[in-house]
């Protein structure tokens, strides 16, 4: 579920992970899993918890990617 959960976030547009509030992001991220695999509402709240504690994680991943494409020759 964790590796799901890194897929989406890589395949979900940077810009979107950019602009969405914490929330949004989440359900964003959890509707995209949802329609991925069935959740329990166990796994549903695990994963809002997982995803909330990572949002600052996710948008750095996200500002990184759209620096990339913006300036190829950043280095990392």
């Amino acid at each position: 579920m964790v590796y799901l959960t890194w897929s989406v976030i890589e395949d979900t547009p940077s810009s979107e992970l950019l602009t969405l509030t914490d929330t949004g992001l989440i359900r964003v991220l959890l509707k995209q899993i949802a329609g991925k695999m069935l959740l329990s509402g166990e796994e549903v709240c695990a994963l809002y918890d997982y995803i909330g504690s990572r949002t600052t994680l996710i948008r750095d991943i996200a500002e990184f990617r759209l620096t990339s494409k913006t300036h190829p020759n950043v280095e990392t």
